[in-house]
């Protein structure tokens, strides 16, 4: 039988020497069975090999016995064990810290990607894009909410996302949509700045918040940015990502996407846009506004050569480009969209919602306006303003041809300075422009041009209208009452047919504003707008059919599907060709020998009436050939008086320097209704300077009625040549002195 171990009782003689180290647990103090522990024990007694000689025993270490050397050896190897003990300890830590780490920044993400939107899953559409063109194809204009269309990255030019990626992500095509070296970087320069100079975003962060976030400055919208930012990283390449943000970025003064802006800023595509241009574009992206170069060129400038200078430190391009683009200058943009075929794009966006509803798709939007005669329309009219000296600060142009189509439409001097558009929203008094409604209720109510009516006082209730010069002529011709705008005879015109006659007639022709029943109209002091006006006018021109003003022809999506076109009925006719012939007759003489003879053209058979409202405050001009029918209007915004700025002076002139242009390599066409005045059995009677011509069987221009003595004439009928079959059989001596002094009173000279 084996010797019975003697149990070893554990010995507390020596606490003194119990330090917090060896209070530490280990492996060695869980219980383990008496052989393994003898094994421990007797290991430990054997000295280590090329262990260093032995400490002298102390006192205590001799009371202590053998075993107390042992426990010396044993804590030895147990102080290494320890040491383990504690670096595993850490490790295990770490790892357990990693671990609930990972599970909170799982659980913040889960949180944050739970409260995104559904919709934030997926790609909103662009907001459509409307393409207007001219009727030869010109764009006009890119609306809609961004300003211009989508376009692709092979469809601009290659300075642009070059110059972008240099300056707002460099690691764009390294990172996986977060950048941490980019955020580290941003922080050390903000710091070393003492400022915020630098955002640590990606470009496909910039885009997540554009499409799916609002802007606001919070933590919850920064981790649901970088949560999106991982996802569009995941879900399409870099190239698609740099198109959506090219396409989906603000670049200021209502830009949108970056062929919006080289529209705005240089009015090109994105495709021809330059080094200097795209270094412009991409500096504009760190402040929109405040960077535009409608606001502050020199900003814009300044910014542009920090982008170049990325660019050259990228290796992008070279230092001869650096230098030569950075030696570009500076250059304003307007404060707006600029030209004058905005008006009518801003006309087309009015009209397209009733034509085709809402706009869900890019669309092109083929309009009537002729841009030769757009571009000559808005240059005309500001020319005749800048080189007034008679305080005229504005006008408005309209003209359209025989069925209603606006070939040019200019609503200001300026677009870019005002988009309020007076050719179309601005209703002012008429003035004389109205009287040929008057004068056709009469025509159509028994009147005839020859009627002989007197030019006197006249009183229609408390109304006492009086002529522009305060003189009477006396016994005049209809004819001749509308060619010198006698404002007496028209008050005796629509007194005498009746004011309800005179606005069934004006809204027949095209007037569609209201017009008030008083008699007063006569004179134009109801008001209208230049289009309806003009459009008016057009059936004098066309042979007596109404003209609808419009400016859509057709509507297609990109790919040319028809949405909308302009049908070919043939509009109602509004006037007899009686009444048109003897319209035409009068409204030809009121340019060849009447108050509209500056708008009389080399050429070409014209018509028209003038028209200045009371104090000066707005001048008309209203005139047409068989091919065009133009109006013109000049005034001032606030109602200012002009300095004498009469129908007949600024808008007749401005009336014949566009028409005359616009019909050059045209053909003269006659316009409708062949009614001679004066009758077909008239004898004509030329002065014996060869220049005027009189009918022998009409008052004389005193009002006295012609009886052959003292060699006076009848009324002058044709100021030059007469028609062609029109015979003139005698020749007498010239005009009386007082006929003489009329035409120069009326004419000058």
């Amino acid at each position: 039988m084996a010797a019975r171990r003697e149990r070893i009782e554990p010995s507390f003689d020596h606490q003194e020497r119990v330090s917090e180290d060896e209070l530490s647990i280990s492996p060695d103090d869980r219980a383990v069975p008496s052989a393994a522990n003898d094994r421990k024990r007797t290991s430990a007694a054997r000295p280590a090999k090329g262990t260093a000689k032995a400490r002298p025993a102390t006192a205590r270490g001799a009371s202590g016995g053998g075993s107390r050397r042992g426990g010396s050896g044993d804590g030895g190897g147990g102080g290494r064990r320890r040491r383990r003990s504690f670096f595993g300890h850490v490790v295990r830590l770490g790892l357990a810290g990693a671990l609930w780490g990972t599970l909170a920044v799982a659980a913040v993400v889960g949180y944050f990607a739970v409260k995104l939107p559904q919709e934030a899953w997926e790609i909103p559409a662009r907001p459509p894009n409307v393409k207007i063109v001219s009727v030869e194809g010109t764009l006009l204009a890119n609306r809609g909410l961004t300003g211009g269309k989508e376009v692709s990255l092979d469809e601009i030019s290659p300075y642009i996302p070059e110059a972008v990626v240099a300056i707002e992500d460099r690691r764009f095509y390294d990172h996986w949509g977060v950048d941490p070296i980019g955020i580290v970087r941003a922080f050390v320069n903000n710091w070393q700045a003492g400022g915020t100079v630098q955002g640590g975003s990606t470009l496909t962060q910039q885009l997540a918040k554009n499409i799916f976030l609002n802007p606001e400055q919070t933590i919850q919208r920064k981790i649901q940015e970088a949560i999106l930012a991982i996802w569009l990283e995941h879900k399409f390449t870099k190239d698609q990502i740099l198109d959506m943000y090219l396409n989906r970025v603000y670049f200021g003064s209502g830009a949108t996407g970056v062929e919006a802006a080289a529209r705005r800023y240089f009015n090109k595509s994105a495709k021809e846009v330059t080094l200097s241009e795209a270094a412009l574009l991409a500096g504009l992206l760190k402040a929109p506004s405040r960077l535009s170069p409608a606001r502050d060129p020199e900003a814009a400038k300044a910014r542009a050569e920090v982008v170049l200078a990325a660019m050259r430190e990228e290796g992008k391009i070279s230092q001869e480009e650096f230098a030569d683009a950075a030696s570009q200058k500076p250059t304003k943009a307007k404060s707006y969209w600029d030209g004058a075929h905005q008006y009518a794009a801003d006309l087309v966006m009015r009209d397209i919602k009733d034509l085709v509803g809402e706009v869900q798709q890019d669309v092109v939007v083929e309009t009537t306006i002729e841009m030769p005669l757009e571009r000559l329309a808005e240059q005309t009219l500001r020319k005749t303003i800048d080189g007034s000296k008679q305080n005229v600060s504005q006008g408005a142009l309209v003209s359209m041809d025989g069925t209603g189509a606006i070939r040019a439409l200019v609503g200001g001097r300026d677009y870019a300075e005002s988009q309020f558009n007076r050719a179309v929203d601005a209703k002012r008094q008429p003035g004389s422009t109205f009287k040929p409604f008057v004068y056709l209720a009469a025509i159509e109510n028994g009147w005839r041009p020859e009627s002989i009516i007197v030019d006197g006082p006249v009183q229609i209730g408390k109304w006492k209208p009086s002529n522009y010069e305060n003189t009477y002529r006396g016994p005049v011709m209809v004819a001749d009452a509308l060619r010198f705008s006698l404002n007496t005879v028209a008050a005796k015109l629509i007194d005498s047919v009746g004011t309800q006659a005179v606005i069934d007639t004006a809204h027949r022709l095209g007037i569609k504003s209201d017009i008030v029943d008083n008699p007063s109209i006569a004179l134009g002091t109801s008001e209208v707008s230049l289009l309806e006006l003009t459009s008016a006018f057009a059936p004098f021109a066309n042979g007596g059919y109404e003209a609808t003003p419009h400016l859509v022809n057709k509507i297609t999506t990109e790919d040319g599907k028809v949405l909308w076109e302009r049908g070919a009925e043939v509009p109602p006719k509004v006037l007899s060709e009686e009444s048109l012939g003897m319209m035409n007759a009068m409204l030809k003489r009121v340019v060849s020998s009447g108050t509209g003879r500056k708008a009389e053209l080399d050429g070409f058979e014209a018509a028209g009436k003038t028209g200045t409202t009371q104090d000066f405050k707005d001048a008309w001009f209203m005139g047409y050939t068989a091919e065009l029918v133009t109006g013109v209007w000049l005034g001032n915004d606030n109602g200012a008086k002009m300095k004498r700025v009469t129908g007949g002076s600024l808008p007749a002139q401005a009336w014949h320097d566009y028409m005359q242009a616009a019909l050059k390599g045209t053909p003269n066409v006659p316009l409708p209704g062949n009614y001679m005045l004066g009758g077909p059995e008239a004898p004509l009677v030329a002065d014996g300077n060869g220049g005027e011509y009189y009918d022998t069987e009409l008052p004389r221009n005193d009002g006295v009625p012609y009886d052959g003595a003292d060699g006076g004439q009848g009324r002058v009928i044709y100021d030059r040549a007469p028609p062609p079959g029109v015979v003139v059989e005698e020749r007498v001596s010239p005009p009386r002195e007082n006929d003489r002094n009329l035409f120069r009173r009326i004419f000058g000279g």
